[in-house]
């Protein structure tokens, strides 16, 4: 009794052409399918390859578009050919042009011939499957699928949406119990003979055309009406990411392939010459037999997903770069984001950068350059100080900025002035730690010699921009670390919010502070703000500042900063 391989071929026949020798001079039949739109200079190269075989043969030809009957029926034409040429098959393996044998053909046999009457078919019922993609599980049964997925999606959209509006149901051929599962098989002459020459074919047949995926359903559906023993599971070894897509295999998979002890494999990479040399060419029976257990390799497989679907914190790839929320992380590492302190202190990032050790940039958003620190026009990454490429995407420069310089504390400022494209995405972040001191932009506009008619329009949209940051800051979407002052709530006691911030960006150190930063100077800046509001403009996010001329209230109190979590 012998083993028959019936092959669809589409693409890289001259792999398929070895794979296929290589199973014919191991005294197996093979029948080849090849896809109708294949050229025909193609077809012929390969049939003339393997013209010195007397046990292959090349069935009729259909076009196998994904998703449509042709897959099926060229399945049909080329199983009914082996069965009608080759009186000496038992079980017939259905295999494509892009699977490479793992085992030895003569285990193959051995594996098949103590197992004479069983069929190796994934089959599982429709309320059992979740792993189809799309959304179609019953509705593919139930529904009607003229038209093709890829070629006509939009058509193909609308008429699965037209048919659910109406309550159209196609009615499942009595008897017929719906089973979805891999396309790869092994099914014996019985079964197989049994689902080919059923009286009930054609009408079958004619339900199956406007199945959506037929060759998922069609055999893994009619097996379970003729087979005595089905074991549903496939005997070849194939891998499916997240979107439906079949993993493809390389030669740095060698190991992992010899692990699966399954019998072939699919999807080989065509260029993949050092697999196809040592399982076509160097195979030998020297491993021990083994039952095919490819879930000894899942694990890999289900890392593979998670790394491609999650990444790593704050790493931005293709695979999940266009789809919103599917990061890991926003930011690869925690930073610090100070707003107000460089117009409150002079020289902060100067002091900043020295006590805490740190890296202490200005104004990363500024409306004309990015302010880098040490004034340095490119950063780590080759990141550019161009403002027109930062505002191009934004949230990725801040990204970037991070993951370039993982295991070094970035500290930037942040303010009204600022582009506020990032607000939302700093807010989010569970590595921010944001440090507002409110108001505290009216300090630049009280030491300008503008018209106070300007200085009154310009604080009336600052102080707009700062509450409306403010107001995503207290959201309850924030996930970051959130610490505000009112701008006479820090004057009045500047040397514990200091150490506060320094204790969050240097941990380890310890280190008390004995003298703050010089302020910036705030005589007069009382009246400044009594002049806003007699000009019209209620100045709110300061906090209370006498009008005198000491800015600074008389209660000793101490006031603790509060924590917008």
């Amino acid at each position: 009794m012998s083993v028959g391989f019936v092959m669809l071929c589409h693409t890289a026949l001259d792999r398929a052409a070895e794979v296929a020798r290589h199973w014919a001079e191991r005294d197996c039949p093979v029948v080849i399918h090849v896809d109708r739109r294949v050229e025909r200079p193609a077809y012929d190269g390969l049939m003339a390859a393997l013209a010195d075989l007397g046990n292959v043969r090349f069935s009729g030809r259909y076009a196998c578009e994904w998703g449509t009957w042709g897959i099926v029926a060229a399945t049909q034409e080329a199983a009914t050919l082996m069965l009608r040429e080759f009186a000496e098959v038992r079980h017939v393996y259905l295999a494509s042009g892009s699977c490479l044998p793992l085992r030895p053909v003569e285990e193959l046999r051995r594996y098949l011939d103590s197992r004479p009457r069983t069929d190796f078919i994934e089959s599982v019922t429709t309320s059992d499957v979740g792993w189809t993609v799309g959304g179609l599980n019953l509705e593919r049964f139930t529904l009607r699928f003229p038209f093709s997925w890829r070629k006509r999606r939009r058509i193909f959209d609308w008429y699965v949406r037209f048919q659910r509006r109406i309550g159209f149901c196609r009615k499942v051929p009595a008897g017929l119990v719906p089973h979805l599962g891999s396309q790869w098989w092994c099914l014996t002459r019985q079964t197989l003979s049994a689902i080919l020459e059923s009286p009930d074919r054609a009408e079958t047949d004619r339900y199956f055309r406007r199945v959506w995926i037929p060759d998922e359903s069609y055999f893994q559906t009619m097996v379970r009406l003729y087979s005595t023993n089905v074991e549903s599971r496939s005997l070849t070894l194939s891998k499916f990411d997240y979107q439906g897509k079949p993993h493809i295999f390389y030669d740095d998979h060698l190991q992992l392939l010899r692990r699966s002890d399954c019998f072939v494999a699919r999807k080989i990479w065509p260029q993949a010459d050092k697999l196809y040399d040592t399982f076509l060419h160097n195979a030998g029976g020297g491993q021990p037999a083994a039952e095919p257990n490819p879930g000894k390799i899942d694990r890999l497989f289900s890392k593979a997903v998670e790394r491609r679907i999650k990444g790593r914190a704050g790493l931005y790839m293709q695979s999940r770069f266009p789809n919103e929320n599917w990061e890991n992380g926003r930011t690869a590492a925690p930073y610090s984001v100070l707003e107000g302190f460089s117009e409150v202190f002079e020289n902060f990032e100067v002091w900043l950068g020295k006590v805490a050790g740190t890296r202490a940039h200005g104004h990363l958003f500024a409306p004309d350059r990015v302010e880098f620190a040490g004034n340095e026009t490119v950063f780590s990454g080759a990141l550019s100080d161009s403002a027109a490429l930062r505002d191009y995407a934004p949230k990725n420069f801040l990204s970037n900025l991070i993951w370039n310089t993982r295991g070094e504390r970035q500290c930037f400022q942040f303010g009204p002035n600022d582009r506020q494209d990032c607000s939302w995405f700093m807010a989010c972040d569970p590595n921010a730690q944001i440090s507002v001191i409110s108001g505290a932009w009216a300090i630049p506009l009280f030491h300008s010699n503008q018209n106070f008619s300007d200085i009154r329009r310009e604080a009336a949209r600052l102080q707009k921009i700062e509450a409306d940051h403010i107001g995503i800051l207290r959201s309850h979407y924030a996930k970051a670390r959130i610490r505000i002052w009112t701008l006479a709530e820090f004057v009045e006691n500047p040397m514990e919010p200091l150490q506060s911030i320094v204790d969050e960006i240097s941990p380890r150190s310890a280190r008390r502070l004995t003298e703050a930063p010089r302020l910036a100077d705030l005589k007069g800046f009382g009246q400044f703000l009594q002049n806003l509001r007699n000009q019209g403009m209620q100045p709110v996010l300061m906090g209370d500042f006498p009008t005198g001329e000491d800015p600074t209230p008389a209660t000793t109190r101490r006031r603790r900063p509060y924590l917008v979590k």
